[in-house]
C-alpha cells in the first residue's frame, strides 16, 4: 500500500471516530437535555446550533468522509483483497449510507422544517416533543452507530492487511 493511502486510511479512522463522538453526545445528553428544558428554549437552542454546525471543523469533518470513503473504498475494491479489502469497503459504505445518508435523509429535512418553525406555538412545542425529539434523536443514534462501526471496520482491515503485509516479508 502507497504511503499515502495508508495516511489517508489513519486519517479517515481519526476522523470517523470524532464525527461519532459529535453524534454521541447529542445522543447521549443534548438532546435529553434540550427535551427538558420549556419547548421554546429547547428549539431556540436547537435552531441555534442547527445554524451552527456549518462552521468548517465539523462540516468540514463530515462531508469531507463522503469523498472519503468513496476514495479509500475505491482504492480498496480495486487494490486489495481478501478480509481487509471486505472491511476498508464494509466501512466506507457504512459511512455513506448510515451516516451520511441518513443525515442527508432523515435528519436535514427534519432541521429544516424546525428552523421555520415559530418559537411560541403550540404547533411547534408539539413538534418538538412528539417528533422533532423522538425522531431526530433515533436518526441520530443510528448515525453514531454508523460511525464508530466504520471507524472499527477501518480500524480492522488496516491492522489485517498490515499484519498480512508484515507476515508476507
Amino acid at each position: 500500500m502507497p504511503p499515502f493511502v495508508f495516511f489517508l486510511i489513519q486519517l479517515s479512522i481519526i476522523a470517523y471516530a470524532l464525527v461519532a463522538g459529535v453524534f454521541l453526545a447529542f445522543s447521549d445528553f443534548i438532546m435529553r437535555s434540550l427535551a427538558t428544558t420549556s419547548s421554546q428554549g429547547g428549539v431556540e437552542a436547537m435552531q441555534v446550533i442547527n445554524r451552527e454546525v456549518f462552521r468548517w471543523v465539523f462540516m468540514t469533518l463530515f462531508i469531507g468522509m463522503a469523498p472519503m470513503s468513496l476514495i479509500i473504498g475505491g482504492y480498496a475494491w480495486t487494490n486489495l483483497s481478501g478480509p481487509p479489502a471486505l472491511l476498508i469497503m464494509a466501512a466506507a459504505a457504512v459511512y455513506l449510507v448510515g451516516c451520511f445518508g441518513v443525515t442527508v435523509v432523515f435528519n436535514v429535512p427534519m432541521n429544516e422544517a424546525l428552523a421555520r418553525m415559530e418559537l411560541t406555538s403550540d404547533a411547534t412545542r408539539a413538534y418538538w416533543l412528539q417528533t422533532y425529539v423522538p425522531r431526530w434523536t433515533f436518526w441520530n443514534t443510528v448515525r453514531t452507530i454508523a460511525s464508530t462501526t466504520s471507524a472499527a471496520l477501518l480500524l480492522f482491515g488496516l491492522l489485517w492487511l498490515t499484519q498480512s503485509q508484515v507476515q508476507q516479508a
